[in-house]
């Protein structure tokens, strides 16, 4: 994956040229997604991530968590202590199943879930059968994400933009609000955002917009718990090569060259996005709430 093979994240390393490089090859994927059909395969810490028990003893539910960013904060979560439920749609069980194979090798608790969290029900579900089966609930990652290109207002049809709105923004408030219950003081909530909240791209107006919903529902909640002494932050991504780029995030052509605007001229892997998650899920971050945690390979939001 890298030009000087990563033994772990401690490694002293050129981050320029840490990682593969754009071009890559076209690689359409039906949604959602899977992440051994891509091309390089991303890097989510399987082989380098190592832990210092800074979670130890945590019980943690990351949804998204068998591809992406989600994939390399469960790793991450269960190799500092945690023990670890994810959510996925049933289409991405081959890569749900790696991810609980990853979660017991790491000697902690795996639970999978998979089912759609633009279904209200299903986000309450989740959220007890995690609590239940893990024992209780320290950490909360809502990263589930739906993401389609689209150039022109006029083809953005209502269903996307429900559909977006639905996975983005309406799941997490379901999703948070069923989690608040099994909380106490000292845990932490934790939403994926993105740099897409502060500096759209044209084709992505609906997720865009869901990502600004995204960093106004972080400072609001995080008012709101502050008094059950709870944390509520967010992590803003900036190019990040995971399935949801392929599988309609992108168009194919911006694929090829995905990643090459920011001043690393690559995009980021998942493993160099997880330990910011779990920075915020720690006692380390004891202090912050409320806080956007911006990586973007040097890409300015505004």
């Amino acid at each position: 994956m890298s030009k000087g093979k990563i033994k772990n994240q401690f490694d002293i390393q050129d981050p320029r040229e840490q990682y593969p490089k754009p071009p890559f090859p076209k690689q359409p994927q039906p949604r959602p997604g899977l992440t051994h059909e891509m091309d390089p395969k991303p890097d989510h810490g399987e082989e380098s991530y190592q832990g210092t028990g800074r979670l130890k003893g945590r019980k943690a539910l990351v949804t998204g968590g068998d591809s992406g960013i989600g994939r390399a904060t469960a790793i991450a979560y269960a190799r500092e202590g945690a023990d670890v439920a994810i959510n996925y749609l049933p289409e991405e069980e081959e890569n749900g199943k790696q991810v609980i194979k990853l979660i017991e090798e790491a000697g902690q608790k795996a639970v999978a879930i998979p089912g759609d969290v633009s279904k209200e029900a299903f986000c309450k579900e989740m959220v007890d059968k995690a609590a239940s089966e893990l024992g209780g609930l320290d950490i909360l990652v809502s990263n589930s994400g739906r993401q389609t290109a689209v150039d022109d207002i006029a083809e953005l049809t209502t269903e996307q933009y429900e559909n977006t709105f639905k996975v983005n923004a309406f799941a997490q408030f379901w999703i948070c609000k069923a989690a608040l219950p099994h909380m106490k003081p000292g845990a932490s909530i934790i939403i994926t955002s993105s740099i897409q909240a502060f500096n759209p791209s044209p084709n992505l107006l609906d997720y865009a917009q869901t990502k600004a919903c995204n960093v106004a529902f972080t400072k609001a909640l995080s008012k709101q718990v502050m008094n059950k002494g709870i944390r509520v932050n967010s992590v803003a991504p900036g190019p990040f090569w995971t399935p949801l780029q392929p599988s309609g995030g992108q168009p194919q052509e911006k694929i090829e060259e995905f990643g090459s605007t920011t001043p690393y001229g690559r995009p980021g892997q998942p493993a160099e996005i997880a330990p910011a998650y779990v920075m915020l899920a720690s006692q380390e971050a004891s202090y912050m709430t409320g806080e956007v945690v911006g990586v973007t390979g040097g890409k300015m939001p505004y």
